[in-house]
C-alpha cells in the first residue's frame, strides 16, 4: 500500500447517487463516480490483512488487497490484470454486486467503514475499457465444440472460460439479446445496457457464437456438440395464490422490469399489454432487491404512490446480533429506490386481493408475529387477527423464484448457476460458470484417455 496507516486518516468515501429530483426523471445510472485521485485514496485504505477475509468471502475469490495496492499507486492496468484473473465481468459486479467482500472487510468488522471494494472494481473496469487495456483474445482452437444454453451471467461466464481454453462455443438464448437477468431483470438505472453491449461485442470478437431468439428443448439438445452447459436460470416466479389472484392489475415483478428494459431498448407494445404504473397506487409484495427495483421503476413511470410490504419482521439498522460475522448481516437495507419515496412495512401477510369490475383495488393484509423456534430452527408465523386493506390498483409480486426441476439429462450435460441451485447472486453465477468450464474441460479430457 502507499502507506500502511492510510485507513486511520482517510475516511471511507462513497461516490453517492445523483440528486433524487434529477434521477427520477430518467432511467440513467443513479450511481456517480469519484475522480481518479479520490479513487486511489480509497484504495489506499486497504490494510493488506495477513488473512484477507474479503478474498475468502468473494465467490470469485477476487484478490482484493492486491488490486487495491496497484490502484492506490495509480497502476490502473496492473489493477485490471489482477482483477481479471478471477473476474471476467468486473463492470457488472462493480455495479450490482451486494459486495460480500465488504461485509467481511476488517475495517467493516472493526468500525463499520470497509474499503469501497465494489466501487473501486467498477472504476478499474471502466479505466480498462477507456484506456484500451482490454483486447480480444485469439485462442488456439482445440477442435471441440460446446453449446451453452442461456445467455445470463452463468452462461456468459461458462462461455468466456471455455472459449479462452480453445473450445468453440455457441450460446443459445430465447431472448433477442444476450445478458439474461442482467439485461431483462435489472433496471437501466442500476446497470446501463450499453455496458452489457460493450462486453458482448468483445465476446463476439473473441469468437463466441450467439444464437439469439432460439428456444432450446433440453430434451432435444442441438446436435454437433461435444458437451452442453445448461444455464437457464430460474424462469418461474413464486406466485401468491390467494383469493382474487385472477383480478387484472396483478403482475409478476419481471413483467414490469423486463418490459421497461425492452421499451428502453426500442421495442414497442400495444397499450393493452403495457405494465405501467403511471397514475396508479402501486403495492409491491416482497422486500428484496427485485421489489426495490419495482419501486424505482414505478416512480419513474409516474406512480401516484408506492408501498412495499414484507412478511418478515423489520431487521435492525447497522448491526444484527442474530447474524454476526461470518454470517451475512441481516440488517435494514435502504436502496436508492427507497430513498426516492415509498412506504415500507413489515410483518404483513397478504390474505386476499380486493377488486371491483374485475380489477384489483386493494389487498387485505394481516399483521403477523414470528415465534422463535426452541431448537434455533425456522421461526413460526403467528397471525394476530389485526387486518386492514391497503389500497392499490397495481400489485407487483416480487417474492423470488422457484428452483427449477430438470429431466434426466445425458452425461455430457452440466447444469450451471441458478438452474442448479435456485435463485442466487450474479457473482455466484459467475463463479459457477468458471467452475462449470473447468468441469467440462476435465470431462472432455477424460474421454480422450
Amino acid at each position: 500500500m502507499g502507506t500502511s496507516k492510510a485507513f486511520l486518516n482517510i475516511p471511507r468515501q462513497e461516490a453517492g447517487y445523483r440528486p433524487i429530483e434529477e434521477r427520477i426523471t430518467d432511467f440513467s445510472q443513479v450511481e456517480q463516480t469519484l475522480n481518479s485521485h479520490d479513487r486511489k485514496l480509497q484504495a489506499s485504505r486497504c490494510m493488506d490483512c495477513g488473512v484477507p477475509f474479503c478474498h475468502w468471502a468473494c465467490p470469485l475469490g477476487n484478490k482484493d488487497p492486491e488490486f487495491q495496492a496497484a490502484l492506490s499507486k495509480g497502476k490502473w492496468e496492473m489493477a485490471y490484470r489482477i482483477l481479471s484473473q478471477t473476474n471476467d465481468f468486473p463492470e457488472f459486479t462493480g455495479r450490482i454486486c451486494p459486495a460480500l467482500c465488504e461485509k467481511s472487510c476488517v475495517l467493516k468488522l472493526s468500525f463499520d467503514a470497509p474499503v469501497t471494494i465494489r466501487e473501486n472494481e467498477a472504476a478499474i473496469a471502466e479505466a480498462a475499457f477507456r484506456e484500451g487495456y482490454i483486447r480480444p483474445l485469439k485462442p488456439v482452437r482445440n477442435g471441440k465444440k460446446v453449446a451453452v444454453i442461456g445467455a445470463g451471467p452463468a452462461g456468459l461466464s461458462t462461455a468466456v472460460r471455455l472459449n479462452a481454453q480453445g473450445f468453440e462455443v455457441t450460446i443459445f438464448d430465447r431472448n433477442p439479446m444476450p445478458g439474461g437477468l442482467l439485461r431483462y431483470g435489472i433496471p437501466n438505472f442500476k446497470l446501463p445496457k450499453e455496458i452489457i453491449d460493450r462486453r458482448m461485442k468483445l465476446l463476439k470478437e473473441e469468437g463466441i457464437h450467439m444464437e439469439m431468439g432460439v428456444t432450446v428443448d433440453v430434451e432435444k439438445l442441438p446436435e454437433g456438440f461435444d458437451a452442453y452447459a445448461l444455464c437457464t436460470g430460474t424462469p418461474e416466479a413464486r406466485d401468491l395464490n390467494i383469493p382474487g389472484r385472477d383480478l387484472k392489475g396483478i403482475y409478476f415483478a419481471l413483467d414490469m422490469l423486463a418490459q421497461q428494459n425492452r421499451i428502453l431498448d426500442g421495442e414497442t407494445f400495444p397499450k393493452e399489454q403495457l405494465v405501467n404504473a403511471h397514475g396508479k397506487k402501486v403495492l409491491v409484495i416482497g422486500g428484496g432487491d427485485t421489489g426495490s427495483d419495482c419501486i424505482g421503476t414505478s416512480i419513474r413511470q409516474g406512480a401516484v404512490s408506492v408501498t412495499q410490504i414484507e412478511i418478515m419482521p423489520q431487521p435492525p439498522v447497522g448491526y444484527n446480533p442474530a447474524t454476526p460475522w461470518p454470517q451475512w448481516p441481516v440488517v435494514l437495507k435502504t436502496t436508492s429506490s427507497h430513498e426516492e419515496g415509498c412506504i415500507r412495512r413489515w410483518s404483513l401477510n397478504s390474505n386476499k386481493f380486493i377488486g371491483r369490475n374485475g380489477r384489483v383495488t386493494g389487498v387485505e393484509v394481516e399483521k403477523v408475529e414470528w415465534i422463535p423456534a426452541a431448537d434455533g430452527g425456522r421461526p413460526t408465523m403467528k397471525p394476530t387477527g389485526k387486518k386492514e386493506i391497503i389500497e392499490a390498483d397495481m400489485v407487483l409480486l416480487a417474492m423470488g423464484f422457484l428452483k427449477p426441476k430438470h429431466p434426466e439429462l445425458p452425461s455430457n450435460v452440466v447444469i450451471v448457476g441458478d438452474a442448479a441451485t435456485g435463485a442466487s447472486l450474479v457473482v455466484k453465477c459467475l463463479a459457477a460458470g468458471r467452475r462449470a468450464a473447468k468441469d467440462i474441460e476435465q470431462m472432455l479430457s477424460d474421454k480422450e484417455k
